[in-house]
């Protein structure tokens, strides 16, 4: 229950950052618009080629569905850790200067778009290889692996991107560089000592059951009105239920995605400023980052 409390309290300070800096949160709408123009592109394309080449029934529509599924993860996780990117940066910003200034993070982005794009590519492999697992069988057993390595993975990437943007180093370089900070320790509080993946799975599925039942009254409810054989009806009242429930579900999304990218973003400025302190001979207790530090004070 505490590690949801203090979940719950940084969220709300994460937000009161982004109310006073409102380029926080551009990356993540942008990163949602992109994301859902991506999806719209592959998946008619996917459904044509099936269609064409005979699909799962063939070995050639086979290959080439998983060739474009493939691309269209790897571009889905680029458009994901570019976005992600800047907010890391606008948040290094806002904490070390007061303001994030969306002109810098821009300029990172294109600095370690190389770097951001192998970091695609490892999750890409990662999600292929938990889908290959889990698609051998229905097993409890392999379904847990699938599980642990993706939630493993996932967890990683949140530490590796602070890495690769704040340090200015490739995937390999951050990959030894999250290694040490979780072998030698420099982690102060455990990640699951604040509930932020609690936190935002609870409001994700708050939010988004609240817009599938509103989208559902209001469909319905004009559905009722202009009658069940009305065409016109019944198409503007499931296009208007849909459109309101995914509103809602792209606003948890925005909503999770942010606050999850500002405390990870605090935790790694946090143990790399432990492991400044311990180079320099320091035993003095090292503040973590003032969102961060307001939690754990409590």
């Amino acid at each position: 229950m505490e590690s949801f409390s203090r979940g719950w309290s940084f969220l709300k300070q994460a937000w009161q950052m982004a109310v006073k800096d409102r380029d926080l949160l551009k990356p993540s709408i942008l990163s949602l618009i992109a994301g859902f123009i991506v999806s719209i592109i592959f998946i008619p394309l996917m459904v044509g080629a099936g269609f064409l080449t005979g699909g799962e029934g063939s070995v050639v529509g086979q290959v080439i569905l998983f060739v474009l599924g493939a691309i269209m993860i790897f571009i889905q996780y680029m458009v994901g850790y570019i976005f992600s990117a800047m907010t890391v940066h606008l948040i290094f910003g806002f904490l070390a200067e007061g303001d994030g200034r969306m002109d810098k993070a821009w300029a990172i982005v294109k600095r370690d778009v190389l770097d951001l794009m192998s970091l695609a590519a490892a999750s890409t492999a990662v999600n292929l290889f938990t889908n290959a697992i889990k698609g051998k069988g229905k097993s409890a057993g392999r379904n847990a692996i699938a599980g642990l390595v993706d939630t493993v993975w996932t967890e990683a990437a949140f530490l590796l991107l602070p890495a690769m943007v704040i340090e200015d180093i490739n995937l390999k370089d951050a990959l030894k560089r999250v290694g040490y900070i979780i072998k030698n320790n420099l982690l102060l509080v455990g990640l699951s000592a604040v509930g932020i993946k609690a936190v935002n799975g609870l409001i994700g599925f708050v939010v988004g059951l609240l817009g599938i039942g509103l989208g559902f009254a209001v469909g319905y409810g004009i559905i009722s009105v202009t009658g069940v054989g009305s065409v016109a009806g019944l198409v503007s009242g499931i296009g208007l239920g849909v459109f309101i429930a995914g509103i809602f579900i792209m606003l948890a999304t925005v909503f999770t995605s942010y606050t999850a990218t500002a405390y990870h973003t605090c935790l790694y400025l946090w143990a790399r400023d432990v492991e400044k302190a311990q180079a320099a001979g320091s035993t003095a207790q090292v503040p973590a980052p003032a969102p961060l530090a307001a939690v754990l004070n409590k």
